[in-house]
């Protein structure tokens, strides 16, 4: 099967505590999960940028997938991340990417994860055109959509205007549940979740950090829930837990048509991910998964 994946690869500056550390941030992470877990005969494009400076950063994942839609570019978006106590994080960028350039032929692609890593990846005029053009599953992680860009370059939580017409391109959606406040006027969970089903999205997926994850979904009238709890585990990071979740979600559900299998494996790759730090770990995810569940 072939699987394209969309978003800004990202510089992360990373403060924690006294020190800061510069890794592969954005794309990368749903990259990595993917390649844990595609089949030897599965191909996975990437549509991103890149740049000189910053290359090395990327070149170990990059080397491992299609690169026909990585763009050339001056310099990449970099942002400055401090992570608080509720696993939400404060974003200052530095540069935030322009919209990225789209392949033209959608039709050898068996699914498209679009993660709006910058909220700049693509316009939703774009996605209204790739989702005329494309008639498979297109999943789409909301991420930075959620944030405007104040005076200082702060991302700060903001109603994302018009959402309706993002919402009617995609098929499944995710976001956190600060996130998930951005998407409506409505306040509550369950009228949110009834304004978005109305615009024709067949999945909705909360990830809710420590308390696991929740997939919604419509049968018949009727909206249905099915609840994974987070795995136990000894946290040490807590970035890039909601695009490996999201990357494992994509690719499983659309191999096996089952969600609860699929939420099962992104849980426990998430969770996973939350006791990793180094880039090297991460490229290794699906090694380290397997050792947590011989364990149990």
């Amino acid at each position: 099967m072939n699987f394209l994946v969309i978003g800004h690869s990202v510089v992360d500056k990373i403060k924690e505590e006294r020190c800061i550390s510069t890794k592969p941030g954005g794309i990368f992470y749903t990259v990595v999960s993917l390649l844990g877990q595609k089949s030897f005969d599965d191909k996975l494009f990437l549509c991103s940028s890149i740049d000189k400076e910053s290359g090395e950063l990327f070149e170990a994942a990059d080397n491992q997938i299609e690169r026909d839609f990585i763009t050339a570019v001056d310099s990449i978006p970099t942002v400055e991340l401090v992570v608080n106590k509720t696993g939400e994080r404060n974003e200052t960028y530095s540069k935030i990417g322009s919209n990225l350039k789209l392949p033209s032929d959608l039709r050898r692609f068996d699914g498209i994860l679009i993660n709006m890593i910058t909220g700049y990846d693509i316009s939703h005029s774009q996605l209204k055109q790739l989702r005329n053009d494309f008639k498979g599953l297109i999943y789409f992680d909301v991420h930075t959509l959620s944030r405007g860009v104040d005076d200082n370059m702060n991302r700060v939580f903001r109603r994302i205007e018009a959402f309706n017409e993002w919402a009617e391109c995609v098929d499944i959606l995710q976001a956190n549940e600060s996130e998930l406040m951005t998407l409506s006027h409505n306040t509550s969970e369950a009228d949110i979740l009834n304004e978005l089903f109305s615009y024709g999205i067949k999945q909705i997926i909360i990830t809710k950090a420590e308390k696991g994850a929740t997939v919604y979904f419509k049968s018949g009238i009727e909206i249905k829930r099915i609840h994974k709890d987070a795995i136990r585990v000894n946290v040490k990071n807590k970035i890039g837990c909601g695009d490996v979740f999201g990357a494992v979600y994509f690719y499983n559900y659309i191999k096996n048509k089952n969600v609860t299998l699929a939420l099962e494996q992104a849980n426990l790759f998430a969770g996973v991910a939350t006791t990793l730090s180094s880039t090297e770990e991460f490229l290794n995810l699906k090694r380290y998964a397997n050792e947590w569940i011989s364990k149990k």
